[in-house]
C-alpha cells in the first residue's frame, strides 16, 4: 500500500483540470422519462446524434420523446438562419407530440459557434405558444451527470412562487385580506425513478414530514412552488448549480445534508431534514440496523477488499463513504468536479465514517490526470477500480478488476432498500473471478 494515498484528515488535490467523463447530454436518457410531457431537442452535430443513438440504445419504433437538431456546415458557417430552422423543428414537434414543454439541450458545438439559444427561445416561445427551456449541457463546461444539473437549474426559473392551493387560500373569504403565506414546506430536487422517489417520500412521512413537491415533477404543470418559505434538499451530489439557483433566485433555504446513498447516508439525510423541521425521527436507527443485517452476505465478500475510484459521475464520495462503512479500503477518490460547500455534509460524514471504522481517509483528487492514476493503480494494485468505460478494458488487460461508473448512475441506489443494488454492482466482478476459480480457470496475472 502506498502510504501517501491515505491520510488522517481530508486531503484535496487538483490535477489536470480536464474532464475525462461520459458526455453530459446523456442526461436526456433519464430526464425525458421523468418529465412525462416533455420533449428534449439536442442541438448539435452528427457526433452527438451517434452518441445518443448508441449510448442510449434507442429503438426506432419506440419513438422516444427526444430528437437531434443536427448542425451541418451551412449552420456552422452561418449561411442558414438558426431561428427559422429551430422554429420549423419546434412546430413539427408541437404538431406531432404536443408536449407541455420543449427543452433545448446545447452542446459543445453551440458553445463554439456562439448560438444565442437564450435569446431565441423567448421569442420562439411566444410565437408557438409552448414553453421552451434552454439548458447548456455541453462537455466543455460540465462533467457527465452535471447535464441534469443545468436542466434543473433552468427549470427553477419556471417554477411558480406560490402553489395553486396557497393562492386560493391566501384571501380571507370575509374581508378579502391577505393571510400569512404557508411556512416550512419541503421540496426535494433531483431526478429519480418514480418508485425510488416514492420510497424517500414515504420515509419522510414516517418521520412526520410532508414533501410538498419534487423538482423535476412528472408533469411540467406540476412544478413545485418555490419562495423564501420553502426549504429544499438535494438527493444527488452533482446538483450544486441547482442548489445555488434555488438560494439566489428563489431565496429558498438549502438543507445541507449527506446524500441518501447507502443505509448510513439515508439515515443521516433523514435525521438532518428532521432536525431542520424540529421533528424527532422515529425508528430510523432500527431501520438502518435491519438493512445492514440484510446486507451481511455481500459485506462478507467486500470486507478487507480495496477499491480505487477514477472519477466519472460525481457520485464517488458518497459511494466511497458507503463502501468504507462496508469494510472496504478506498485508496483514492477521483472526482471530475467538487463543490465543497454543497458536499460539506457528505465530506464530514466521510471523515466521521473513516474514524469510526478506524481506517485512513483516502485522498480526494479533483479533475484527476488519467495517466497519473494508471501509475498509481499499477503501484497500489487494488482489488477493484470503478472507472469510466474508456479505461475499463485496458485495466482488465492488466489484471485489474473494473466496474463501469456509469452503471451506478443508471441503477437505483438511493434509500434504504436499494443499498443492496450498490453492493450487487460492486461485487459482480469479484464474484465472477471467484466463479472462474472454482471452475479451474487461472486468475489473470497482474501486470506490474
Amino acid at each position: 500500500m502506498a502510504k501517501s494515498q491515505l491520510t488522517e484528515t481530508l486531503t484535496f488535490d487538483c490535477e489536470t483540470g480536464n474532464y475525462h467523463t461520459f458526455c453530459p447530454i446523456s442526461c436526456v436518457a433519464w430526464l425525458y422519462q421523468k418529465i412525462e410531457d416533455s420533449f428534449f431537442l439536442v442541438i448539435g452535430t452528427k457526433t452527438c446524434g451517434y452518441f445518443l443513438q448508441n449510448a442510449l440504445g434507442v429503438m426506432i419504433f419506440a419513438e422516444p420523446r427526444y430528437a437531434m437538431a443536427e448542425l451541418e456546415e451551412a449552420d456552422i458557417s452561418a449561411q442558414l438562419n438558426d431561428y427559422k430552422e429551430l422554429k420549423r423543428l419546434c412546430l413539427q414537434i408541437k404538431q406531432d407530440r404536443n408536449p407541455s414543454v420543449i427543452v433545448w439541450i446545447g452542446t459543445c458545438t453551440t458553445e463554439i459557434i456562439k448560438m444565442d439559444l437564450e435569446g431565441m427561445a423567448p421569442r420562439l416561445e411566444a410565437e408557438i405558444q409552448t414553453p421552451i427551456v434552454v439548458a447548456r449541457a455541453n462537455g466543455l463546461d460540465y462533467a457527465f451527470t452535471q447535464g441534469e444539473d443545468t436542466v434543473l437549474s433552468a427549470l427553477v426559473q419556471r417554477c411558480p412562487t406560490e402553489s395553486i392551493s396557497a393562492q386560493s387560500s391566501s384571501l380571507s373569504p370575509n374581508d378579502g385580506q391577505l393571510k400569512e403565506p404557508q411556512k416550512n414546506s419541503l421540496v426535494l430536487f433531483g431526478s429519480l425513478p418514480t418508485n425510488v422517489s416514492t420510497q424517500l417520500t414515504l420515509e419522510l412521512e414516517r418521520c412526520g414530514i410532508k414533501v410538498s413537491g419534487w423538482l423535476p415533477s412528472p408533469r411540467y404543470g406540476d412544478l413545485p412552488a418555490l419562495n423564501e418559505n420553502v426549504s429544499v434538499c438535494g438527493i444527488n451530489p452533482f446538483l450544486s448549480r441547482t442548489a445555488t439557483t434555488l438560494m439566489r433566485r428563489r431565496k429558498c433555504k438549502l438543507i445541507s445534508a449527506p446524500f441518501p446513498i447507502g443505509p448510513d447516508g439515508t439515515r443521516a439525510w433523514l435525521e438532518k431534514i428532521c432536525s431542520v423541521f424540529g421533528v424527532t425521527p422515529q425508528g430510523v436507527i432500527e431501520r438502518e440496523k435491519q438493512i445492514w443485517e440484510s446486507l451481511e452476505d455481500y459485506i462478507n465478500l467486500v470486507r478487507g477488499k480495496s477499491v480505487f475510484f477514477m472519477g466519472d459521475n460525481l457520485l464517488e464520495i458518497s459511494l466511497a463513504r458507503f463502501l468504507i462503512r462496508c469494510g472496504m479500503i478506498v485508496y483514492e477518490i477521483g472526482i471530475p468536479y467538487l463543490d465543497k460547500r454543497f458536499q460539506a455534509a457528505e465530506l464530514e460524514l466521510l471523515e466521521k465514517t473513516c474514524h469510526e471504522m478506524q481506517v485512513a481517509i483516502p485522498r480526494i483528487v479533483e479533475k484527476p490526470d488519467n495517466y497519473n492514476q494508471i501509475q498509481r493503480i499499477r503501484e497500489l494494485q487494488p482489488d477493484l477500480a470503478i472507472t469510466g468505460m474508456a479505461h475499463a478494458n485496458p485495466l482488465e488487460a492488466r489484471g485489474i478488476n473494473t466496474k463501469w461508473s456509469v452503471e451506478f448512475t443508471f441503477a437505483q441506489i438511493h434509500g434504504f432498500t436499494n443499498a443492496r443494488d450498490i453492493l450487487e454492482l460492486v461485487t459482480r466482478p469479484l464474484r465472477r473471478n471467484k466463479a472462474l476459480e472454482s471452475l479451474g480457470w487461472n486468475q489473470l496475472v497482474k501486470v506490474s
